[in-house]
């Protein structure tokens, strides 16, 4: 499923530009990635956390003309645009939705059809490629995401069809699942730390970078490893249906929740989700949906390791 070609729509993400002179110098105050590090041929994981260090949102950054775009949940971008503008107020910075102005596929190995539109996508994940106004970025491996202007959607669509079979959004979600990249929606909007999300793990949050919203307790998380909850990939053997995103998981010696789960897709056998879980608790296994009566979840690998010292060499 996830494995094989074929493109799909992402019509779950939206766009929130930030353009200006400052664009670049305001963001860097505001994000947990940092922006010295994207370039033309380089973008980035990040998000924006309260001060508390929640994260109000998670997305995917890229340069573009004379400032830059987060690709995040769409029903995050209006409440994400109106808190980063209560800060954008002495920078020479315009921040607007511009959803309406892109159109987004997700390709699974289609290297080839890249080549057919003119572009050479690196292998290696976060690159970026651009030709004729397109723009494709590494998303992991054997998968990229293909930026369009809205002017071309119509002939952009025609050209993928005739590359690619077209799947449902829940293929590129089990891509990312198996990537394990987390993501914050709108059910799960300040619920939890970068960390969590093992955003670190997978280049999201630079601890070098100096202060931004919420910085403090991110660091403090990083260096004192006090944090007790991680991202786990499971799977769920069952008809159920799929768990939405902050769905609490339960395991039968506790009655209070012990994680979260934060996004799931339909496999070829079952669920497999990502959650937020206790580190006992994923150590002790157990772990049930919605209640303790509910379906059990098994542990599955990741295909990172977490390394904490590596982690903050960023």
């Amino acid at each position: 499923m996830a494995d094989s070609a074929f493109f799909c729509t992402l019509n779950h993400e939206g766009v929130l530009a930030v353009r200006g002179n400052d664009a670049s110098k305001f963001l860097q105050g505001q994000l947990t990635c940092n922006l010295n590090y994207l370039s033309e041929t380089r973008s980035s994981l990040g998000a924006r956390c309260t001060q508390k260090g929640r994260m109000q949102s998670s997305f995917r950054i890229v340069l573009e003309a004379d400032g830059c775009l987060l690709a995040m949940a769409r029903e995050l971008v209006e409440p994400q645009l109106a808190d980063l503008k209560k800060y954008a107020v002495f920078s020479k910075s315009k921040l607007t939705d511009d959803s309406d102005n892109w159109v987004r596929f997700g390709l699974s190995q289609a290297d080839a059809t890249l080549v057919s539109l003119g572009i050479q996508l690196p292998a290696e994940t976060d690159s970026v490629a651009r030709a004729n106004g397109l723009i494709a970025v590494r998303a992991s491996a054997g998968r990229a995401e293909l930026w369009g202007p809205i002017e071309q959607a119509e002939s952009l669509l025609q050209h993928l069809k005739t590359q690619l079979p077209e799947a449902d959004l829940n293929q590129w979600l089990l891509g990312q699942v198996r990537a394990g990249i987390g993501q914050v929606m709108g059910q799960t909007r300040e619920l939890f730390i970068p960390q969590m999300l093992n955003l670190q793990a997978v280049g999201g949050v630079s601890f070098k970078k100096g202060c931004y919203t919420g910085q403090e307790i991110v660091a403090r998380m990083q260096y004192l490893g006090k944090l007790k909850r991680h991202l786990y990939r499971l799977s769920l053997n069952s008809d159920s249906p799929l768990p939405a995103p902050g769905t609490p998981l339960f395991i039968p010696t506790h009655s209070s929740p012990i994680g979260e789960v934060v996004i799931a897709a339909h496999a070829e056998q079952g669920i497999e989700l990502l959650a937020v879980l206790t580190s006992d608790a994923a150590q002790a296994g157990d772990i049930h949906v919605g209640d303790v009566q509910g379906p059990e979840l098994s542990l599955l690998d990741l295909p990172y390791q977490l390394d904490r010292d590596r982690e903050i060499q960023r």
